[in-house]
């Protein structure tokens, strides 16, 4: 049991209104303890704190920045088979993933913009200056200063919540901000654990300020409070309209990642035996709640008949079951909710003329006693879908994937434009021409070649179209986190 508590001016505390949320376990349906419900009170109070923090810290010198983050690091490092527990305990996901995946990267996030903040550099120019015939010669020298921009709002997802979120602190604070951030209400723990970590680090009072609470009652007021100059939200495409929409007037700095309709593209020449588990975790990673998952599955038509029943059988194997398994591949979807939206798409497809290539969904599942009331929903592989029906292009963000065959390199590239969203893509072929090709062709903000979710912290992280606006990552969160300013200087020689 964890009741969770705000983290403000350094001071874990309840939400002002005394109001509370229930947290529950999705692999059991149990109560975990409860979250303040917070509102506009306490979202004043967080960017308080923030901004009485902001001149000190922003004055701290990068080099005593860059220690604090890099103790984050380790105290994650320290605290990583606890934090794995903490996060498939209030996710769902498999503990082996958490344990691979976003507890290392949570480290390696604060650990990376330590040292990018340290090594970040700024641009200068010589400008020659005209001067009249016997004039002393004279130049201007222009320097690019970056300076942080105040207190901003970081809204972080359920499906990677402390990934995500150290993801966004991380750069705001290297950079010299100061922030107030909001975590998804389904899975707050490891955002609460996180602050404790950051005060042992030696974080100053108020540069990291975490309010807990809905979308409507603690992260609309968040959005639209004056003190906040920029918001880094990550999440549902429809939210991030609304925050837009919200934002615009005060003419804050946006950034927004939102959702995905990733095409996973396979050509006749890629070897199906290493490319299948690719697919496969590509598809399923996290039960599919992943904005990068490759949940558009095209497939050169001279192999479909070979691919389809290979990969089909592949994903049967696929072990759903306890996320606190080690052998578990397969967890918990994050709430009833998402599971009952998962589970009407599976109808939609059939609707639409889909077959599935798996058992019945609705089936019953061969479960462990502690996790017979859990939101489990089986993999699902569906082929004979139109690609402009609702299953192709609506986002399910769940463990359900179509098969689609392809007759060209064109045509590939058309099924997989033809999505008003432009995340990420894979392409699985030998030939180089062509993936250079089809990287340059595809809509989309990243593209894999014969790899899926290899990251880079160092190259930009986002997507064009519905996908969002903005670029995360390296120099580019940096620069989103900062305001430049030019200073011209004249000299004579």
């Amino acid at each position: 049991m964890v009741d969770v508590r705000n983290f403000i001016g350094g001071q874990f505390v309840a939400s002002a209104g005394g109001r509370t949320l229930d947290n529950i376990e999705p692999a059991t349906a149990s109560h975990l303890g409860t979250i303040p419900d917070s509102d506009e009170s306490d979202v004043r109070s967080a960017v308080d704190a923030a901004a009485r923090a902001f001149p000190a810290w922003s004055a701290t010198p990068v080099a005593d920045r860059a220690r604090i983050l890099a103790r984050v690091a380790d105290l994650i490092d320290r605290d990583l088979e606890a934090l794995a527990r903490d996060e498939s305990i209030d996710t769902g996901k498999p503990i082996s993933l958490a344990r691979v995946m976003d507890i290392p990267r949570a480290a390696a996030n604060f650990r990376f913009f330590a040292g990018a903040a340290l090594h970040w550099r700024s641009e200068s120019h010589r400008t020659e200056l005209p001067a009249a015939p016997g004039a002393p010669r004279a130049i201007a020298l222009n320097h690019t200063l970056r300076q942080p921009l105040g207190v901003v709002a970081l809204i972080s997802p359920w499906n990677l919540p402390i990934y995500l979120l150290s993801w966004k602190i991380a750069p705001a604070i290297a950079s010299g901000n100061t922030c107030v951030c909001k975590p998804s209400e389904l899975t707050p723990v490891t955002a609460h654990r996180l602050a404790g970590l950051l005060a042992e680090a030696g974080l100053p009072p108020g540069v990291v300020n975490i309010v807990h609470g809905t979308g409507r009652r603690a992260g609309a007021p968040l959005v639209v409070h004056d003190r906040v100059k920029a918001i880094s939200f990550t999440g549902g495409t429809s939210t991030g309209r609304d925050i837009a929409a919200a934002a615009a007037p005060a003419f804050k700095k946006l950034s927004l990642e939102l959702g995905g309709k990733n095409p996973t593209i396979i050509f006749a020449d890629a070897p199906l035996h290493s490319v299948i588990p690719q697919a496969v975790r590509a598809a399923f990673t996290n039960q599919g709640q992943v904005c990068l998952c490759g949940s558009r599955i095209y497939v050169e038509r001279s192999i479909y008949d070979a691919f389809a029943p290979r990969f089909t059988a592949a994903v049967r194997a696929l072990r759903l079951g306890d996320p606190l398994d080690d052998a578990t591949q397969l967890g918990a979807l994050v709430s009833a909710a998402h599971r009952a939206k998962v589970a009407s798409y599976v109808e939609i497809a059939r609707a639409e003329g889909g077959r599935l290539l798996t058992p019945d969904p609705a089936a019953p599942l061969d479960l462990p006693d502690r996790c017979r009331r859990g939101f489990f929903h089986p993999p699902v592989v569906i082929e004979g879908l139109d690609n402009a029906c609702r299953t192709q292009q609506e986002e399910i963000f769940g463990p359900v994937v179509t098969l689609t065959p392809f007759d060209s390199e064109s045509h590939a590239i058309e099924l997989a434009n033809q999505s008003r969203y432009g995340l990420a893509a894979s392409v699985w072929t030998s030939d180089a021409a062509r993936a250079q090709r089809l990287a340059e062709r595809l809509e989309a903000g990243m593209v894999w070649i014969n790899c899926w979710l290899v990251r880079d912290l160092r190259v930009p992280f986002g997507g064009v179209k519905d996908s969002g606006v903005g670029r995360e990552g390296g120099e580019d969160a940096l620069r989103f986190f900062t305001d430049s300013k030019n200073v011209c200087q004249r000299f004579e020689l």
